[in-house]
């Protein structure tokens, strides 16, 4: 499969993720809701990891690797945790766009740090999706 499979993949799976997740966070606090979710990911990824023997491959990660993978790691905790907070004071079909707006950070951090580049339909079409996820909340 190529990369906009998994890319479909997972927008499908974080739609249901946001319906899930909104159920889940009833009446238990968002940060311990997030915890038990982090323990199934955690769960989830390391039996694919193992299932596929990509265990090995442990000893060949290098210090940068390791670093950036624990800030990557960092970052999607405080995502998480804010998010479901969010999710908790607020509707799902409200917090969601607002939540993808991530797109608009990673085209200029990418632009930025990894100096991929941008189109005018890429920025057109970001401004289009910041637009959308504003009338949300309007």
């Amino acid at each position: 499969m190529n990369w906009l499979v998994y890319a479909l993949v997972s927008a499908a799976a974080a739609g249901a993720t946001a319906i899930l997740a909104k159920l889940g966070v009833e009446g238990v606090s968002s940060n311990l809701a997030t915890a038990i979710r982090t323990c199934v990911v955690l769960a989830f990824a390391w039996g694919m990891v193992l299932v596929l023997g990509q265990h090995r491959e442990i000893v060949k990660l290098s210090g940068r690797t390791l670093l950036f993978l624990s800030l990557s790691g960092i970052a999607t905790g405080v995502s998480w945790l804010a998010y479901f907070r969010a999710l908790q004071l607020g509707q799902a079909s409200r917090v969601a766009p607002i939540d993808k707006m991530s797109l608009a950070f990673t085209l200029v951090l990418s632009a930025l740090v990894l100096h991929e580049p941008m189109t005018w339909k890429l920025v057109l079409g970001v401004v289009l999706m910041v637009g959308g996820a504003l009338l949300t909340i309007a």
